[in-house]
């Protein structure tokens, strides 16, 4: 897991091997995505806005499960 400076992300992670993205959020949920390719996740850590590009290119394409609840 890597912190990140977002709004709302409060750290990410992925597993390459198996595609998982793990999203923690400020709120303290923990979120997995599935079939996120490491290009995907690289693009998310350089962009511009954390936040923005998470809910643009990641939130809507990908299947999510909640892995904690606050």
């Amino acid at each position: 897991m890597q912190r990140v400076e977002s709004s709302v992300l409060a750290a990410i992670g992925h597993d390459p091997a198996t595609s998982i993205l793990q999203v923690v959020f400020r709120t303290g949920r923990i979120y997995q995505y599935h079939g996120v390719p490491r290009a995907v996740h690289e693009e998310l850590l350089a962009a511009g806005s954390i936040g923005e590009y998470f809910n643009k290119r990641i939130r809507p394409r990908y299947r999510a499960v909640r892995v904690r609840k606050t």
